[in-house]
């Protein structure tokens, strides 16, 4: 199973729609999304997806974003979640203030926040630690997200 991991897209439609065609010519069938989306409207390009995500510290119209996300076979919460895709065990999150403590607890294959909006890519033991880095390219300059192969274990960043 391919799986898009993306975060901090912050309403950037263009690079949105540019990550989400992305995510389908690579093959991805899930999307997990690491929060601060923001408006509804820029969740409907992964509408295509299955797609799990977390609220950021920006979204501001919950209610709205949550029914847009549902309408269309999806889901967000409030962070942190866990969940199970093809065998693997997932911890999602925006802010990272679980991070270590969800790390070091060794009950997932995949840690993911977001919310810093710098790329990180490490293993510690079992346990990849994974942040996207930021979808909308606005901090760093750089808009980046992954893609990951649960078969393979690959772990591919892609850049806009």
């Amino acid at each position: 199973m391919k799986i898009g991991i993306i975060s901090d897209t912050h309403d950037r439609m263009e690079l949105i729609e540019w990550f989400a065609g992305e995510f389908g010519r690579r093959g991805v069938s899930h999307v997990l999304h690491a929060g601060d989306i923001i408006a509804p409207f820029a969740a409907k390009p992964f509408a295509g997806f299955n797609f799990t995500a977390v609220f950021g510290n920006n979204c501001g119209e919950k209610l709205f974003l949550r029914d847009t996300i549902e309408k269309s076979g999806g889901s967000i919460k409030p962070g942190p979640i866990s969940l199970e895709l093809d065998g693997k065990r997932f911890f999602l999150m925006h802010e990272p203030y679980a991070l270590e403590a969800a790390v070091k607890s060794g009950l997932y294959d995949y840690v993911i926040y977001g919310h810093t909006h710098e790329l990180e890519k490490r293993q510690e033991g079992s346990t990849w630690v994974l942040n996207p880095g930021e979808a909308c390219g606005y901090l760093t300059g750089k808009a980046t997200a992954m893609v990951l192969d649960t078969a393979t274990g690959e772990i591919e960043i892609i850049i806009a």
